[in-house]
């Protein structure tokens, strides 16, 4: 890592609350200089038919730029902004991101369960290093909670259940009053969520649990003030937690001094979900971490500037799991590298995202021959759209499914109409460039690729090779007219010496 001083930032769109962590990286080590947290309650403005409604976006706009203004003057690829459960559920999650993006200044992310859930590890593990213990780490959101196995920075399991102190909360208590029978029917259906999992966690084992989140850090402090432990969450703690939550009778009754104000309409759901994650996993004793998502995710967009990015590890265990042929991938993503070099100044393509999406195509353009030969392009679309793919988000995982999936035959222009159109417009030249490649590669052998020169003008890419090379090889010649054809219904044009 570089000694220069450097401003990171990391933003994440969680369910109840939305934060902002920045820091420096001085002489090697993350230095936090601002944190900036606001209760959204984002899940608590999904309508009956998982809409965000105007007023909750609203209060959401509001947040983003107030970030927006703070991270204003940090360089854009230092920056990492996310979504999570609420975002992955809201059916017009496309409409507010639009807007979102505009206020923050940056381009937000959505991520899956099982990404939020390593993320969190990762701000878990930086927090709190330790490389010789197995670490059940859990994290309560306001619509999801995330469980991890993980040993020193690595997690070996990861899962995120449909259950948060938000939607719990809302379920069961949308009126206020606690009684026994609610919380005993709240905590059978989080019971349920676990059941899927818990054998899993229970066969694999861990040596020391850990919590993190406002929900388990607001459930500590109420346990600790009350002199029910020290220090640590336990079974007995949160049974005489529950006792006090019945006597209150009503959330708005909840009487306790450590507990702020704006923390209590969800504070029961999130002792029932943290009571449940006890029963299932048989926890005895339970730590707390200030470490999290936002943590995860300023470490792991630092390793990313910094030549560790945890992407590349899984396109390579991708390779592995589906026997993609190793050498022939390599040579393609070789013309790859080439051709993005003459292209990228006139086509205005970024080396950091642009050129590692193409080669990531590249190297994975085979996998559904690991299905069938027969339309094995769609086969690997599928895969690599609906595959747990550690440090990818959702949006990256559809850019990566559509260049595998027109890296051969027809280019259906539909697919475009999955993203943005910046996007669109730069996602479709990197689909020309990974198709040159892997036609100049098609004979599958080792001999040298020739000396070619490419000049695009605009829409036009003209391919040169060295005087009467094509003549030799008759068939390359016309697989590059098979692919003119193929590229006719798009608005470039190849043509060849």
């Amino acid at each position: 890592m570089s000694d220069t001083n450097e401003t990171y930032a990391a933003v994440d769109l969680g369910s109840n609350s939305f934060h902002m962590i920045v820091a420096n990286i001085v002489d090697g080590r993350a230095l936090v200089v601002d944190r900036i947290k606001e209760m959204v309650r984002l899940a608590g403005g999904l309508d009956a038919n998982n809409r965000l409604t105007d007023e909750a976006m609203e209060t959401a706009l509001q947040c983003l730029e107030k970030f927006g203004q703070r991270i204003k003057t940090i360089p854009s690829s230092n920056i990492r902004a996310v979504g999570t459960n609420t975002l992955r559920q809201a059916r017009n999650g496309v409409e507010f991101l639009s807007q979102a993006n505009a206020a923050l200044g940056h381009k937000i992310e959505i991520i899956s369960g099982r990404e939020e859930a390593r993320l969190v590890y990762v701000g878990v593990a930086n927090t709190i290093f330790n490389d010789t213990d197995k670490r059940l780490v859990v994290d309560i959101g306001g619509g999801s909670t995330e469980l991890i196995i993980g040993k020193g920075f690595d997690a070996d399991i990861t899962e995120s259940l449909f259950m948060g102190c938000v939607n719990i909360s809302q379920r069961f208590f949308n009126d206020g009053e606690i009684t026994t029978k609610r919380l005993r029917k709240a905590h059978i259906a989080a019971l349920q969520e676990l059941e899927n999992v818990q054998g899993i966690y229970h066969h694999y084992g861990w040596d020391k649990s850990i919590g993190t989140s406002g929900t388990i850090r607001s459930i500590l402090d109420v346990i600790t003030a009350k002199g029910w432990n020290d220090s640590v969450i336990c079974p007995e703690s949160l049974s005489e937690l529950r006792k006090a939550l019945i006597s209150f009778g009503h959330i708005n009754k909840i009487d306790f001094e450590a507990l702020p104000d704006n923390r209590k309409p969800v504070f029961v759901g999130g002792v029932v979900v943290l009571s449940a994650v006890f029963e299932a996993l048989e926890i005895k004793s339970m730590e707390y971490s200030d470490g999290a998502l936002r943590e995860g995710l300023l470490y792991d967009q630092i390793g990313r500037q910094h030549d560790s990015d945890v992407r590349d590890k899984t396109v390579s265990r991708l390779m592995a799991r589906y026997s993609v042929d190793i050498e022939h991938a390599e040579r393609v993503e070789k013309i790859t590298k080439h051709l993005f070099k003459k292209a990228k100044a006139e086509w205005q393509l970024e080396k950091r995202e642009d050129l590692k999406m193409i080669r990531w195509a590249a190297r994975l353009h085979e996998v559904g021959l690991a299905i069938a030969h027969n339309q094995y392009h769609k086969h690997g679309a599928y895969l690599l759209s609906n595959s747990d793919m550690p440090g990818f988000s959702r949006q990256e995982q559809v850019l990566l499914s559509i260049l595998v999936r027109l890296h051969r035959r027809k280019i259906a222009l539909d697919l475009f109409d999955q993203v943005t159109d910046d996007v669109k417009n730069k996602l479709i030249k990197s689909v020309i460039i990974l198709r040159l490649a892997i036609v100049l590669n098609r004979s599958r052998n080792a001999i040298k690729i020739p000396e070619i020169d490419i000049k695009i003008k605009g829409e036009k890419i003209e391919l040169i090779f060295q005087d009467n090379w094509l003549i030799d090889h008759p068939l390359t010649e016309a697989d590059l007219e098979t692919e003119k054809n193929y590229l006719s219904v798009t608005d470039y044009k190849l043509i060849f010496n």
